[in-house]
Order: C-alpha cells, then sequence, then structure tokens
C-alpha cells in the first residue's frame, strides 16, 4: 500500500477536514464532521463525558466472576494510585445478578437472581451488602466514599427469568411480557430477550431499571449488545430515554463493536460513548475477529478520526495492562502478553485518538511499570484535553498523528511503527502544513526536553512509538 500523506493546514485558526483519505475509504460520504454530531448547544447544562471518561473495568481480570471483596478492594488502589491522575470510574461488569458465574460468561447454565419486579439485582452470595433489597447501594456508597464513581453492565432487553414469571414492571401497570420480544435475544448471550419498542411497556421496563440504577448511586451504565452484533437503535433511544426520566446524570456507554460509523450521529445523541471494535487483548495481531489485537486497532482508530467531541466520544475499547486475572474473560491468568514498546503504543494511540480509558486487569496486583502507564499526567493531557486531532500519514508500516494543545499555541505528535523491525521515519513540520520553523520538542514518555530543530528523523523499536509536544520557537514563513 502506498504512503498516505494527511496534508492539515495546521496554522492555529486552521479548519479541520474529517475524511481520511486513505486507499478503500468507502464511508466518506457518509462520514458525519464534529459539530454534526454534537446535540448540545449554548446555555445547555455542562456535557456529561466532557472528556473521555477515565476508569477500572473489571473484565480483562475477572470475567464474570468479581465479588465485593475483590471490588472494594480494587476501588482502595485506584483511590490511592490513580484518582490524582485524573481516574474516575470504577465498572462492575457483566452478569453480577449470577450466582453461579463463569469467568467467560454467557453460560446457558446461570442461576439468576431478580426482584419482583423482574428486575436483575446482584447475587447477595457474591454481594453480601446487597442482602435484603439493598443493591448495590452499599458498594456504591463505598465507591462514591473514596471519591470515586461506580459503573455497571448491563444487556439490553428483558430477563427470560422476568417474561417467564410474568413479572409486574415497577410505576407501571405492564408485565414482562408487554414488553418482550420474544423471538429476538442477543445471538450471543441468552440472558434476556429483546425489547420491543413499539410497545410502551418496553419503555416502562427500562424506565424502572434506570431509577433502580439511580436509586443505587450509579454513575455509567455500559450496555451490551446494543451497538453492534446486531445494533438496536431503538434500544439506545429507548435506555436514553429512560436515564434522562431517573433524574440523575448517568453516562451510557454502548457495546460491543464495531458500532456502524453511520449511525454516529444517533449515537451521539443518545450516549456518550460507543465501542469502535470487537473485545482488544493483549496481542499484536489477530486474524480472528474475536478477540482483536492492538495493531488491529489502527484501521479502526483511522475511519473514526476526528469524531470525538465533548460528550461523545468513540471507544477503542478496554486497556489490557497489567495482570490479567485471577479470572480473565478471554485465557488463562497471566500478565499482559504486551510488550512494554506495545503498551506504551496502547496508551499513546488511544490517547492521541482519543479514547476513553478504562483499565482492565487486577489493580492489585499493578507493578511499578503498570502504574508508571497509568500515571504519567503528560500523556493523559493529550486524552483529556488536546483538540483537533488527526492522522497525518498511514501505511503497512507506520502512522503518524497529530493534536493541538488546548491554548492551540503547540502540538501533541505521536507516530507508530507497525512492524517487526526498527523503523526509521523523517519527520518535516512543514511538509504537513505547520508552520516552517524550528521545534522545540519534548518527549512524554521520557520527560526528557529535545533542542530545537527543523526536521527530524523518528527511530522507532518494532511495535513501538514516541509522543512529543512540539511548540514553534522560530517562524519564517507560514
Amino acid at each position: 500500500m502506498k504512503t498516505r500523506f494527511f496534508a492539515w493546514p495546521l496554522a492555529l485558526a486552521g479548519a479541520l477536514t474529517l475524511g481520511t483519505g486513505l486507499q478503500g475509504d468507502n464511508s466518506r460520504s457518509k462520514r458525519p464532521n464534529r459539530a454534526e454530531i454534537s446535540p448540545n448547544s449554548a446555555g445547555a447544562m455542562p456535557v456529561l463525558g466532557a472528556t473521555p471518561p477515565m476508569g477500572w473495568n473489571s473484565w480483562d481480570g475477572y470475567g464474570t466472576t468479581i465479588n465485593e471483596e475483590q471490588v472494594k478492594a480494587n476501588a482502595v488502589w485506584f483511590a490511592s494510585h490513580l484518582k490524582a491522575a485524573g481516574w474516575q470510574y470504577v465498572v462492575i461488569d457483566m452478569e453480577w445478578f449470577v450466582t453461579n458465574p463463569t469467568a467467560e460468561g454467557n453460560s446457558k447454565n446461570s442461576i439468576y437472581t431478580l426482584d419482583a419486579n423482574g428486575r436483575y439485582v446482584p447475587a447477595a452470595n457474591r454481594f453480601p451488602s446487597s442482602a435484603d433489597g439493598k443493591g448495590f447501594k452499599p458498594i456504591g456508597d463505598y465507591i462514591h466514599s473514596l471519591g470515586l464513581k461506580f459503573g455497571i453492565h448491563i444487556l439490553r432487553g428483558i430477563p427470560k427469568k422476568a417474561v417467564e414469571n410474568n413479572s409486574p414492571i415497577a410505576g407501571s401497570s405492564f408485565r414482562a411480557r408487554d414488553a418482550a420480544d420474544t423471538n429476538e435475544t442477543c445471538p450471543w448471550n441468552p440472558d434476556n430477550f429483546g425489547s420491543d419498542a413499539s410497545r410502551p411497556a418496553a419503555q416502562a421496563y427500562y424506565d424502572s431499571i434506570a431509577a433502580l440504577y439511580a436509586s443505587w448511586g450509579v454513575d455509567l451504565i455500559k450496555v451490551d449488545c446494543i451497538a453492534s452484533h446486531p445494533y438496536r437503535g431503538d434500544e439506545i433511544r429507548m435506555l436514553s430515554a429512560a436515564i434522562a426520566k431517573s433524574g440523575r446524570p448517568i453516562v451510557l456507554s454502548l457495546s460491543p463493536g464495531p458500532a456502524p460509523i453511520e449511525k454516529a450521529h444517533e449515537m451521539a445523541k443518545y450516549a456518550q460513548m460507543w465501542r469502535i471494535s470487537n473485545d482488544i487483548w493483549d496481542l499484536w495481531h489477530s486474524p480472528a475477529d474475536y478477540p482483536q489485537g492492538l495493531s488491529d486497532q489502527f484501521a479502526n482508530v483511522l475511519k473514526w478520526a476526528g469524531i470525538g467531541k465533548p460528550g461523545h466520544w468513540p471507544d477503542a475499547d478496554m486497556l489490557p495492562l497489567g495482570y490479567l486475572g485471577p479470572a480473565p474473560a478471554w485465557g488463562k491468568p497471566r500478565q499482559t502478553q504486551l510488550t512494554h514498546d506495545e503498551q506504551r503504543t496502547l496508551m499513546t494511540l488511544w490517547s492521541i485518538f482519543p479514547s476513553p480509558l478504562m483499565i482492565g486487569g487486577d489493580l492489585t496486583k499493578a507493578d511499578k511499570w503498570t502504574e508508571s502507564l497509568l500515571t504519567n499526567r503528560e500523556v493523559l493531557a493529550v486524552d483529556q484535553h488536546s483538540t483537533g486531532s488527526r492522522p497525518l500519514l498511514a501505511d503497512e508500516k507506520s502512522v503518524a498523528w497529530i493534536a493541538e494543545t488546548p491554548a492551540h499555541n503547540a502540538y501533541y505528535l505521536a507516530a507508530f511503527n507497525r512492524t517487526n523491525a526498527r523503523l526509521e521515519l523523517s519527520f518535516s513540520p512543514k511538509q504537513h502544513g505547520l508552520a516552517d520553523a524550528d521545534y522545540e520538542g519534548r518527549d512524554l514518555w521520557s520527560h526528557t526536553d529535545l533542542p530545537p530543530v527543523r526536521s527530524f528523523t523518528l527511530r522507532l523499536p518494532a511495535h513501538g512509538c514516541v509522543l512529543f509536544k512540539l511548540r514553534a520557537v522560530q517562524s519564517t514563513s507560514h
């Protein structure tokens, strides 16, 4: 494939062009631009998810097996080691209502815990504080007491067990069978029937679970089997409406991917984040659809480049870093298989894109290296506060990406080596539309300042990257 250079007029007030220019990019006519995907207007309430949400999710380390003691232990480590760097959310992933969980979940032999209104509630044998109808409120209160936010995973639809029992729907005159589409279910999970959006009972059921989660103090809901295989736009809309009725600001996260880019407007209208790929695990490359590897994500972020905006974030999936155990949802318990260079590439790509950052793994077993990756504030600032993110070039060997600082007085430059050998990459700021000037730099990973240069050669290790902050110091022309 021929190298594609992304000419970007990076004068400080320059306009953004969203088409990637990649060969084979068939989505350009359907790509929304950044302004179009924002439903917020001047004078509106503060934006929920104004920056990409940052947190921890139990999936990569515990699959569906996590219990109360483990949640609290991870939350304590999170508060002590990550909160000061801006991390916020502690999220319990799927099937917290199953009394006999397996790491990978989706078992046909699951035993469920529901309340009298057909709503899943935490399994008391795993979450003892939930007994006597308390639900997740005690855990939510505990996480909030640490200065953090609390999230949970759900599957869209209505529990089959609730339909079997024809449970009454709280706050309404409907029953579960009035809400369910018994001809539809998630193709990879047997827990629920789909919801029939043509029936008022379906909205009533979603209203009832959103009210329950709000009473628990939930701050983020990750909804699965809704953004892809299959995409369920009506259920996204109903969930968003239910959350709004609950009166609590709750981030809505849509999963799995790859979400259809032609639905970006719709997802941005109703949700704060949505997955752009299938699950990413600790591999460089995978030939299978599941799981995917780090190098496979370049094509996805290039496709979605420039679409993220405050309150609306394409999500590149979780960060499989540190110790993936004791019961990971895929594979055996292990330290991440990504090399140190690959781990920096992961953090750099997600940050320059920028994507929500959700850590996987058992935080209580995180080593100093993993902690250093997650607390590098100069790198995290790229994810949280950069603007105008855009690829400059991409081919089968390398990718280069650029963004601006919030003050629009400097640039972030990321370059990636996609090959299995060391790579040299020449870079001239002028060639890519920056001012013809000397640029002083700062290496955001090594925290070292670099002398002013007009052009430079990047020496990248296999599967490695660099992340620089560049500032013009002597401009001769524009």
